[in-house]
């Protein structure tokens, strides 16, 4: 009688130990995106998904085997969207996500072991957030973005790495959003080269006081929204970072002769200057210890290259004039380009170059 209780115990626990190591060794982790350190403008949902809004938010994770799942989703049925990612520090590529479809995105890896992963939105604001659910693989671990120092690139569609990527969608094809690669802009690539944190904070045809094809919303109306929509009841956090720089690029936009379709009247530089000063004020109550630089535009040449340079020079002769002791405001003038993308922009080449002339600009800022 007592044996056979032995043996009964003996097998039991034999049982549970097996089960045990099956759930170890076999049954893959699952990483909720609340326990994710994103970087840039997103939000956390009501069921505790991430919503990633801005161009090139990011978030990164371990992960050790062959490959991992990640779950994400839009909310337009109809519509698409991308995020692009890095394995292991090398960029990998764009990923379309269907609004048709919940299917996870499997990223794969060449050879087991640990490997890192940075997932980054590829696309703006405005063209709607990627929302993340979870990520399932083994030994999964969020990362954090190394502590360093913050720069924050205030831009248009420029800045957003809009219709710099035409290899996978040509120009003139598609949707706007099918050439954005924000990855490759010249903002996270200075960042990258100068081993510094970055967000961008960017909307495509935005400009200070009217925008490509519009009166508005412009940039100071919108800067203060977390997804930089104008009507959004959602504000941006500001105390969430604290950049060492704010890099702003306006005046492509206000400068531009429009759409074509709509009446536009010549530009007036009193408004455009007294604008920008007004915004300029804005981020600085902000981020009262940033240094603000203003940057011209490659997209812009001639006459009206000139143009915006002396506007900005005005721009910053006012702000230094208001703060004589504080930081002064720093300038810098893009090289007259010739830019290859689509509809005129930069593409991913020409902000390569771009990235090259500005490195040692915000290096000597920092």
């Amino acid at each position: 009688m007592r044996s056979s209780f032995l043996h009964f115990i003996v097998i039991t626990c034999l049982v549970s130990v097996s089960v045990s190591f099956v759930k170890r060794t076999d049954s893959p982790n699952i990483l909720p995106a609340s326990a994710l350190h994103p970087y840039g403008r997103y939000l956390l949902t009501d069921s505790q998904h991430v919503e990633l809004i801005s161009s090139a938010v990011h978030f990164g994770f371990h992960f050790t085997g062959t490959s991992c799942l990640l779950y994400t989703y839009i909310k337009d049925s109809a519509g698409h969207n991308y995020l692009q990612y890095e394995l292991d520090g090398i960029y990998q590529k764009r990923i379309r996500i269907e609004g048709s479809s919940r299917q996870p995105v499997t990223i794969t890896a060449g050879s087991g072991g640990m490997h890192t992963v940075w997932i980054y939105k590829a696309t703006e604001a405005t063209t709607g957030p990627i929302f993340i659910e979870k990520i399932m693989g083994r030994n999964l671990q969020p990362l954090k973005r190394p502590d360093a120092p913050l720069i924050e690139f205030i831009g248009n569609s420029i800045t957003c790495g809009a219709a710099a990527d035409p290899s996978e969608v040509p120009c003139g094809t598609g949707v706007y959003l099918d050439q954005h690669n924000a990855y490759y802009a010249y903002g996270p690539r200075v960042a990258r080269a100068l081993g510094v944190n970055f967000i961008l904070s960017s909307v495509s045809g935005i400009g200070i006081y009217r925008n490509w094809n519009s009166d508005g919303p412009t940039m100071p109306q919108v800067y203060e929204k977390a997804d930089l929509q104008d009507n959004s009841q959602r504000p941006w956090i500001f105390k969430n970072y604290q950049p060492r720089i704010v890099s702003i690029a306006l005046g492509t936009n206000d400068l531009s002769n429009g759409d074509g379709k709509r009446p536009r009247l010549s530009f007036d530089s009193s408004a455009f200057v007294s604008n920008y000063v007004r915004f300029v004020l804005l981020v600085k109550s902000k981020y009262p210890e940033a240094q603000i630089a203003l940057l011209s535009s490659p997209m812009i040449n001639g006459d009206r290259r000139t143009l915006l340079q002396n506007c900005l020079t005005a721009v910053k002769s006012s702000i230094d004039s208001l703060n004589p002791s504080g930081k002064q405001v720093a300038l810098y003038f893009f090289k007259p380009m010739h830019a290859r993308g689509c509809s005129g922009h930069p593409n991913v080449e020409d902000h390569g170059i771009l990235a090259v002339q500005l490195t040692p600009f915000f290096k000597k800022l920092l």
